[in-house]
């Protein structure tokens, strides 16, 4: 058996040397004629799935190698919720090119991830859906790249629906291009029809092809390679960043001029102007989805170097004592923001390993620096921290993370983020595409007015309307959840920053009060019963309750504090009919986005790593009073 084991690690080692030794083949070989592109639209466009297929086509993969769908979207997160969360690169051969593929979030909240990657990038495949058109962040990562003098390609996709309308979407697509001034060099844009799921891409609507040839050889066509900067002084700017356990920080980003070479000795220009010395201890390249050691890299390359412990975004790598500065990446601000706390609950500690102040500061910095929508603010004289990014979505991803990691953290509401303008308090707005059955669109139209909704477009497609408004943001907050009951799940609603805007005045929020335990136990079947008259129940029996947890939402619009720990009292005299069994209605359960949503200012969301409740702020009941009362 020992035998048997030797032999087998052999084999493993000597496939693995070939498998190093093509990828060095890869990297060694002449000069490559490079093309960086990045993959951008709308969530749902099928970017990853374009993605997968010019690794398929191109070689990457072994002809009996097993591989998941959406191979790009590899964090757990990513595969749970089938989106894309981080911009993530991978590099392919096509026909003498090295082609650079960045693959990029398309939902809103996500979208500084576009804005830093951007600049790295020579085109963009701008992806369509066949029957949907342009959609709102459509909009955003198409602006993104006009501004940067950028030629994207149209890529029509799912063209095999039956209610596509390529015709159509791609004028709406030129009509986008006009408002967003492109200039006319950006206006002749190539347009492919395609089915990416199917790795299949067409120059007419109704071509043959079978594979994505037709849109290699307009890529090769339509972008000039990289120029030759190779005797230019080295500048390397830093778009994202990955840690490995051996090798510590690692910082990615492109080469814009000069060479670089692993061992080297150089200066970085870091953000806050000053110059730092560093050492090159290891220089990468992409192969497919991996990276690979190399010896040398030249200009227009996307590299990973490690050894500067303290790099971050957007600083830029030059030759030692040469150091040539760049414009930083810039980013939009933040939208919308939350208070994070420790969590003081008197459940607190039960579940989780980080329960600190210290624990929570170290983890959010660490986050600040990689996550470059983030900000992050300590507030004065206490141990919260404002925490600040582009939409709902954005935190309640990060919430989730650290929840897995074992931190116990408290959340507050989700509030906006106002700035002023020639003295008048402006407020973002964000611009919302509603599909819904025509029986739900009188109730859909109704809220959105209240919430200072502004109609911009109503079309009728078969029993379905859709809606075209521009909504501010804070009428938005907690609306999700109201709105797929108001629509029996049958909508659809999807939303996109547009700009900023004069405050729009004052927005209802939640009407329905909360049921508030009074006590500390253990919730009982024979007092909810009860309490469901009143209310909503969020909470099964034999859940623990505290004084302060909200254990369900009450009909009127009015706090209520019960006692849903109350049993029924035992006696020796039993009536027919009387001691039946209880039947519950099964208890309202939150996602951690539904809670956000929810809670109202005096209320907290409790995130451990096995549990989410709402509470109040403040947990006794007479202190609440007292604070209403007096303030």
């Amino acid at each position: 058996m020992y035998l048997i084991y030797l032999i087998i690690a052999a084999i493993k080692c000597t496939m693995d040397n070939v498998i190093i030794q093509k990828e060095r083949i890869f990297f060694m070989s002449d000069k490559s004629n490079i093309i960086n592109l990045a993959v951008i639209a709308h969530v749902n466009a099928g970017k990853s799935t374009l993605v997968d297929a010019f690794l398929n086509q191109s070689g990457v993969f072994r002809e009996n190698e097993t591989v998941q769908d959406c191979i790009m979207d590899s964090n757990e997160l990513e595969k749970e919720r089938g989106i894309t969360i981080y911009a993530k690169n991978c590099s392919i051969q096509h026909d003498g090119y090295k082609i650079n593929i960045v693959d990029t979030p398309g939902h809103a909240d996500f979208s500084s991830e576009v804005e830093r990657i951007i600049k790295a990038v020579d085109t963009t495949i701008l992806l369509v859906d066949s029957s949907e058109g342009p959609m709102p962040q459509t909009r955003f990562v198409l602006k993104k790249s006009l501004e940067l003098g950028i030629s994207p390609i149209l890529f029509i996709n799912k063209m095999d629906k039956s209610n596509e309308r390529a015709k159509e979407v791609a004028d709406m697509v030129l009509d986008l291009f006009i408002d967003l001034n492109a200039d006319d060099k950006q206006l002749e844009f190539p347009i492919i029809y395609g089915v990416a799921k199917d790795g299949i891409a067409n120059y007419e609507i109704d071509g043959d092809s079978e594979d994505l040839k037709p849109l290699f050889d307009t890529i090769t066509k339509h972008v000039k390679p990289y120029p030759d900067y190779d005797k230019e002084p080295l500048q390397l700017q830093i778009h994202d960043l990955a840690y490995d356990n051996y090798l510590g920080r690692i910082g990615i980003g492109r080469i814009y001029k000069g060479s670089i070479e692993n061992g080297q000795q150089v200066s970085i220009s870091k953000r806050n102007g000053n110059v730092t010395q560093g050492k090159i201890s290891e220089l990468m390249g992409y192969y497919g989805l991996s990276r690979a050691s190399i010896d040398k890299a030249t200009s227009g390359d996307i590299v990973a170097v490690a050894g500067i412990s303290d790099i971050s975004i957007g600083e830029i790598i030059c030759d030692k004592g040469n150091v040539v500065p760049m414009d930083m990446i810039e980013i939009e601000k933040p939208t919308i923001a939350m208070d994070f706390s420790i969590n003081d609950s008197p459940f607190a500690g039960q579940s989780g390993k980080y329960l600190t102040s210290r624990n929570l500061k170290e983890r959010l910095e660490r986050e600040e620096e990689v996550n470059v929508g983030l900000e992050v603010k300590r507030l004065p004289s206490t141990d919260t921290f404002k925490v600040s990014g582009r939409g709902e979505l954005h935190l309640s991803i990060l919430l989730e993370r650290m929840r897995r990691e074992g931190y116990e953290i408290s959340v507050s509401k989700p509030e906006v983020l106002y700035h002023r303008e020639n003295n008048k308090l402006m407020e973002p707005i964000e611009r919302v595409i509603v599909e819904v059955p025509e029986k739900y669109s009188g109730s859909v139209i109704s809220k959105l007015n209240q919430r200072k909704g502004l109609m911009q477009s109503m079309k009728k497609d078969s029993d379905y309307y859709r809606l075209n408004y521009l909504v501010p943001t804070r009428g938005l907050i907690g609306y999700r959840s109201e709105f797929i009951n108001d629509t029996s799940g049958e909508g659809t609603l999807i939303r996109s920053f547009e700009k900023y805007e004069q405050f729009k005045g004052e927005i209802p929020q939640r009407v329905n009060g909360a049921l508030v335990s009074q006590n500390e136990g253990t919730a009982r079947a024979y007092a909810l019963d009860n309490l469901s008259e009143r209310g909503v129940i969020f909470i099964s029996p034999g859940t623990k309750v505290y004084e302060g947890m909200i254990i369900g939402m009450n009909n009127k619009d009015n706090d209520l504090t019960v006692n849903p720990t109350k049993n029924k009292k035992l006696t020796n005299t039993r009536a027919s009919g009387s001691d039946d069994t209880v039947n519950l209605a099964p208890p309202k359960e939150f996602t951690l986005e539904e809670a956000l949503e929810f809670i109202k200012d005096d209320e907290l969301v409790e995130i451990t790593p096995d549990a989410i409740r709402l509470r109040k702020k403040i947990l006794n009941e007479k202190m609440r009073l007292k604070e209403e009362k007096y303030g």
